[in-house]
């Protein structure tokens, strides 16, 4: 007869037993968990690192693709604007090496810079839209000349008053516009500035035949009308010159930016050209190019990003 005493007995040694399989099993199934995971962590440092290699491979093409171009600029570029004046005007999102850039190679290309305007954030602001539109209509506006009937936002009107005012118009010899003289001109930048809606240097702005816009890039969707004021802008200078160029960053052809505004409304992309890869050398020559190409009475749309159809002017 098995005493109780007996049966405690066996019974320890069944949960010792199986104690003992739990702690030994577990150990198993760890070494081996902790195997593969070793060997996975392994093969995706691997692949890191091989990616890590194509990147700078990669990167290491482009920069002498970047070298090469700006190597060949002075080539590429040369006479395209001789004896052509333009103006420079800039966003608050522009960046200055991209505009030294630009103004070095209009320089290379054997034009010169008659000016350079900066807007400023209150100008695309949608809140002093009605602000800049009284100023813009008010008396500063030169004798004899007038407002496209057109032009009816605050980007439209203050681009035809800025065309007006700093723009050599094209025209036939015996269809002279009326001359704008250089106190009109003073007057009508003054009354801008003084407002605060654009940035100039006293004595170092003069008009000229073409005008190149200088943005930046991709703009957060609470932007408001920023790209959409900056496009309109551009396209109504381009309406009172030989041409204008809207150009920017990375980005700036997208969403709501002032290069993807103007490439998605047809009109204004028949008027203005864009390049969207300022950044770049490629950028800087494609912008240069297209000014010509705008003095030729021909428009555009270059770069890498969206509604580009072709990466620079053929």
């Amino acid at each position: 007869m098995i005493t109780l005493r007996q049966h405690a007995i066996s019974l320890a040694a069944v949960f010792l037993a199986l104690a003992v399989g739990v702690v030994l099993g577990s150990g198993l199934l760890n070494d081996t968990l902790l195997s593969g995971l070793r060997e996975d962590k392994r093969s995706q440092q691997r692949q890191i690192e091989d990616l890590n290699q194509d990147k700078n491979a990669l990167n290491e093409k482009l920069n002498a693709a970047s070298n090469f171009d700006a190597t060949m600029a002075p080539r590429m570029v040369r006479d395209s604007l001789a004896d052509r004046k333009v103006v420079l005007i800039t966003t608050p999102e522009a960046d200055r090496s991209d505009v030294d850039g630009i103004a070095q190679l209009i320089s290379t290309a054997g034009g010169s810079v008659s000016g350079r305007i900066g807007l400023t954030d209150q100008f695309t602001d949608a809140n002093q839209g009605e602000r800049l539109r009284t100023i813009v209509n008010s008396s500063i506006l030169p004798a004899g000349t007038q407002l496209r009937t057109d032009a009816v936002d605050q980007g439209s009107q203050a681009g035809d008053l800025v065309g007006i005012v700093l723009q050599i118009p094209q025209h036939k010899p015996e269809e002279p516009p009326p001359a704008v003289t250089d106190e009109q001109r003073n007057t009508a930048l003054t009354a801008l500035r003084q407002s605060g809606f654009i940035t100039y240097t006293d004595g170092q702005v003069a008009p000229g035949n073409l005008a190149v816009v200088i943005t930046g890039g991709a703009l957060p969707n609470d932007a408001g009308n920023k790209g959409s004021t900056v496009a309109r802008f551009t396209a109504a200078l381009d309406r009172r010159g030989s041409g204008a160029v809207l150009t920017g960053r990375s980005g700036s052809a997208n969403g709501i930016a002032a290069v993807a505004v103007t490439r998605a409304d047809s009109s204004m992309a028949s008027a203005a050209s864009t390049v969207d890869d300022i950044e770049m050398a490629s950028g800087r020559i494609t912008t240069v190019l297209a000014l010509r190409e705008q003095a030729d009475g021909h428009s555009g749309r270059y770069g890498l990003g969206p509604g580009a159809t072709s990466i620079t002017v053929p």
